[in-house]
């Protein structure tokens, strides 16, 4: 009797570990997703840097990026050929920009990143000459994933600081 007792304990305790590991192997996981989910946004904005490629990879097919305000003027929403094309403008226009991630967060398919971007303005922009004055900017992207790629952004951004720091606005 004290023999088969002891086998059930043994049995249920091996049963209770194995689901405490099982259960710590999907938290694990979880974390795992959500890395790689944090790491997906920081790699789309850190395209925006200085000397920064555009790794098209990341990107899901069918991309909108949703921006409020466009630079242009206005909101709207951009596919991914036309975002890396305006990504690429200002790595003309702001040569030494720097990208600063500030805070992430994610949970279920979404990450919120706010970030900073500074730099100088040492090349034409959005029909602006060269003016050598520095800019300073922040925003928030929230950035949808599925399947392991960014399927859709949605970004803020304090146009208004950018605009009175080129002079555009008083």
């Amino acid at each position: 009797m004290v023999r088969e007792r002891f086998g059930l304990v043994a049995c249920i305790w091996v049963l209770a570990a194995s689901l405490a590991f099982s259960a710590g192997g999907v938290a694990m996981a979880q974390e795992n997703d959500v890395s790689a989910a944090k790491n997906l946004s920081r790699q789309a904005l850190e395209m925006w840097a200085a000397e920064s490629t555009i790794d098209e990879a990341i990107f899901a097919e069918g991309y909108q990026n949703h921006q409020a305000p466009l630079a242009s003027g206005g909101t709207g929403s951009v596919d991914l050929t036309t975002w890396a094309g305006i990504v690429e403008d200002n790595h003309k226009a702001f040569p030494d920009l720097k990208v600063e991630i500030l805070e992430q967060t994610a949970e279920g398919d979404r990450v919120s990143t706010h970030w900073r971007f500074y730099g100088t303005q040492n090349g034409p922009y959005l029909g602006l000459p060269a003016t050598g004055r520095s800019v300073d900017w922040t925003g928030v992207q929230i950035d949808r994933i599925a399947n392991g790629q960014i399927a859709e952004s949605w970004v803020v951004w304090d146009f208004f600081t950018q605009r009175k720091q080129l002079g555009l606005e008083n």
